[in-house]
């Protein structure tokens, strides 16, 4: 598994599985989010078995959800309140980590 930082607080990676969550651990992540939606390929696992496997490894999880190519204004204020909220650093998530990276490009750009 490859985590891309974006920040000392802030990195982003393609889809996880519950299996990875040990690593996540290990490399010093406090937080999850979830930025894919279920079911957008055939065998993802779910936002929930990965949910129930970071929350059992004493991390937080938060999912929100984002369809690909139509990142929306409540995506990013979600995004932006998760990263207010949640302990760092922070491993973010969806298909190949775009759109990870596009919500935090787009968080900066709202603050001004």
């Amino acid at each position: 598994m490859e985590f891309r930082q974006i920040t000392d607080n802030y990195s982003v990676s393609g889809q996880i599985t519950p299996g990875d969550v040990a690593a996540i651990k290990a490399a010093g992540f406090k937080s999850v989010i979830c930025n894919r939606p279920d079911d957008e390929q055939p065998g993802q696992p779910s936002h929930g078995n990965i949910q129930t496997a970071v929350e059992a490894a004493g991390l937080a999880f938060r999912f929100i959800p984002v369809v690909s190519g139509h990142i929306t204004t409540d995506n990013v204020e979600d995004q932006a309140h998760a990263l207010e909220e949640l302990e760092g650093p922070i491993l973010a998530f969806c298909r190949s980590g775009g759109r990870c990276s596009n919500l935090y490009a787009l968080i900066q750009q709202a603050k001004g």
